[in-house]
């Protein structure tokens, strides 16, 4: 029996997964007696010990070369990163080697590449962006982005037993927001997306913590909300049957709208669903700047509620 937030099913996650497997380990910094500095490993280190639960120095590219390293020794290593933004500073050896290792001499790299990314908390710059469009033009990584409790849960155990190196995007703003519970410990596939809300008149594909911005905006319209779920590989299946289905679509990211993930997204549904089309593909995306600090200026920043709203009614009504 589960009852808590997306922060307690990432580190249920962690537990079971540590559990079920003895080659599964955690580092990072702060991972062990701290617990993380969200507590995402909060209990870890008094259950499975300093040899499983790893504190390591300021340095993501040493997390990064250990847990690299040790996933290609036949360890299943989840590497923490305080804050997702500093991932930035392992990206040549999660692009440049993870990412290619098996392509290059055929050796799987399973490794996970955890921790908090996006906005809503007034962490400036440095601490809230959304770092995905960085990583997803790299063959070879796999990119997940959870946005409900079940998700959190289900997508990290995935993740972890996935051959393929996998970035895996918590987004901080949920993780003491949502709760949820259940009996029976919740699956899924890393590709599959998931219809979080039916509708005929148009469609929001959207991930993350978007996708509960977008059902506020739309709860009193005829409009579906598809959460993609995995960013890499994206379910391009599910994707191209709802923009069939409903004729128009909304691409909505935290992810800055230029260059984004949702240029690529609403690419493809140009080139593959355009005669099903009834208007042009809408982007919606955070402003092209860093990430405010000031909590004013950072809702200004994000797609709102209603710019949701103003979207879809002219969408809708194209």
């Amino acid at each position: 029996m589960f009852s808590g937030t997306y922060l307690d099913a990432i580190n249920r996650a962690l537990h079971d997964a540590m559990e079920a497997d003895e080659r599964v380990f955690c580092l990072g910094q702060d991972i062990g007696h701290y617990g993380g500095a969200f507590q995402a490993t909060a209990g870890l280190f008094d259950r499975f010990g300093a040899d499983r639960v790893i504190d390591t120095p300021i340095a993501e590219q040493a997390i990064a070369g250990a847990a690299i390293g040790a996933a290609l020794m036949d360890r299943r290593p989840v590497a923490e990163f305080q804050f997702m933004d500093f991932a930035l500073l392992a990206s040549d050896l999660i692009c440049n080697f993870a990412a290619m290792a098996e392509w290059r001499w055929g050796q799987p790299c399973p490794v996970v590449f955890r921790g908090p990314s996006g906005a809503g908390v007034s962490g400036g710059p440095f601490h809230s962006q959304n770092p995905e469009h960085h990583f997803l033009g790299s063959p070879g990584l796999k990119v997940v982005a959870p946005g409900t409790v079940a998700d959190a849960y289900a997508l990290l155990r995935a993740s972890i037993d996935d051959q393929d190196p996998v970035l895996f995007l918590e987004h901080k703003y949920l993780y003491r927001r949502l709760k949820d519970s259940w009996d029976t410990a919740p699956t899924a596939r890393l590709g599959e997306a998931a219809l979080r809300k039916k509708g005929g008149s148009a469609a929001i594909l959207t991930y993350g913590a978007m996708q509960h911005r977008a059902l506020e905006a739309v709860a009193d319209m005829d409009v579906a909300v598809l959460d993609l779920r995995t960013l890499a590989p994206l379910d391009l299946e599910a994707i191209e049957s709802i923009a069939k289905r409903t004729h128009r679509i909304l691409v909505l990211t935290e992810a800055h709208r230029t260059f984004g993930p949702g240029a690529e997204i609403a690419a493809h549904v140009t080139e593959t669903c355009f005669s099903w089309l009834d208007a042009p593909v809408m982007r919606l995306g955070s402003a092209d700047t860093p990430t405010p600090a000031a909590p004013g200026l950072e809702a200004e920043f994000l797609p709102s509620v209603q710019k949701i709203k103003e979207f879809m009614e002219k969408l809708v009504a194209y």
